[in-house]
């Protein structure tokens, strides 16, 4: 590897850290807007992330690659499916994070690198590998156990995770970058946002020229608390391999577990505790799999030069 290659994976690493870490504490700034609806937050999430994502595309001067999506109506049909699977995963986190369901958020996304590898086999006619059919074992066993011996389910974990999983799988079809794909997102979701905030929404906190200047501060920065994480996590993605940058995958529901039992004092109750063994279980086999499988392609590779 050469010394320029060697930097740029450094600083991929550091981009990786820096997206996982900000989406692992953004329940914090959703927490902080506790007294908006989750609606209300979502639509404004939608807003300023558009404006802001317009600003860099318009900085960039990549709008020709916008009219090249719009003019496309394959990849304009799936981005509206996107849009509004990505908006209905935000809407429940937001909502899951201000009504005290944070361990289930964090759950949730513990869950979607295995729905990935799932999804993956189904749909783009992956083969999984013995130890991952045995992690995804575990997991089914952790929400079955949850089921059986406690009678509940994680409905808001599996919800987040089977969205975010399908999103990824559409944009994964979709084939394009992720600040366009997100821009063109919001862009189709903009008149329904706008729609909601000027005259459906009728709350002590729905008119922006009566808020405080600080809620309205917070209300703005949805715009870069959607896109930061985002750019960073694609920036990342352009440095590394994607085998490792799925090892940081794992700093995002860490980092609202902890916040959610140590910062916010939500009961880690039996079913919980039994269901998040087993996801953690799965993990380990997951990502034991992934190293032993890197190594053997290396392996081969190194062989056939």
């Amino acid at each position: 590897m050469t010394l320029e290659e060697q930097q740029r994976a450094k600083q991929g690493v550091l981009l990786a850290i820096g997206a996982y870490t900000m989406w692992g504490i953004a329940p914090i700034y959703f927490k902080s807007l506790a007294d908006v609806s989750a609606l209300e937050i979502l639509s404004h999430r939608i807003v300023w992330s558009f404006l802001l994502l317009a600003l860099l595309l318009h900085l960039g001067r990549r709008w020709r690659g916008v009219i090249e999506v719009v003019k496309s109506k394959q990849k304009m049909a799936y981005l509206l499916v996107t849009s509004v699977v990505i908006a209905a995963n935000w809407l429940i986190f937001i909502w899951a994070v201000n009504a005290n369901h944070m361990l289930d958020a964090s759950l949730g996304y513990y869950i979607n690198p295995l729905i990935n590898v799932v999804l993956g086999m189904l749909f783009l006619g992956e083969r999984l590998r013995k130890m991952q059919w045995f992690a995804v074992l575990l997991a089914s066993c952790g929400v079955m156990v949850q089921l059986i011996a406690f009678g509940s389910v994680p409905v808001v974990a599996i919800i987040l995770a089977l969205s975010f999983g399908c999103y990824g799988l559409l944009r994964k079809k979709v084939s394009l970058d992720a600040q366009t794909g997100l821009f063109i997102e919001t862009l189709l979701l903009l008149p329904a946002a706008a729609i909601y905030l000027v005259w459906i929404a009728d709350t002590p906190t729905s008119n922006m020229a009566l808020n405080s200047t600080q809620l309205n501060l917070l209300l703005i920065s949805a715009g870069i608390v959607t896109t930061l994480p985002l750019l960073c996590f694609t920036g990342a993605a352009t440095r590394l391999k994607l085998s490792t940058l799925g090892f940081f995958q794992y700093i995002g529901p860490s980092l609202m577990f902890l916040l959610a039992v140590l910062v916010y004092g939500e009961a880690f109750s039996a079913d919980k505790a039994v269901t998040f063994a087993f996801i953690w279980g799965a993990l380990l086999v997951f990502s034991v799999d992934g190293i032993k499988n890197n190594r053997q392609v290396k392996r081969a590779a190194a062989t056939a030069s």
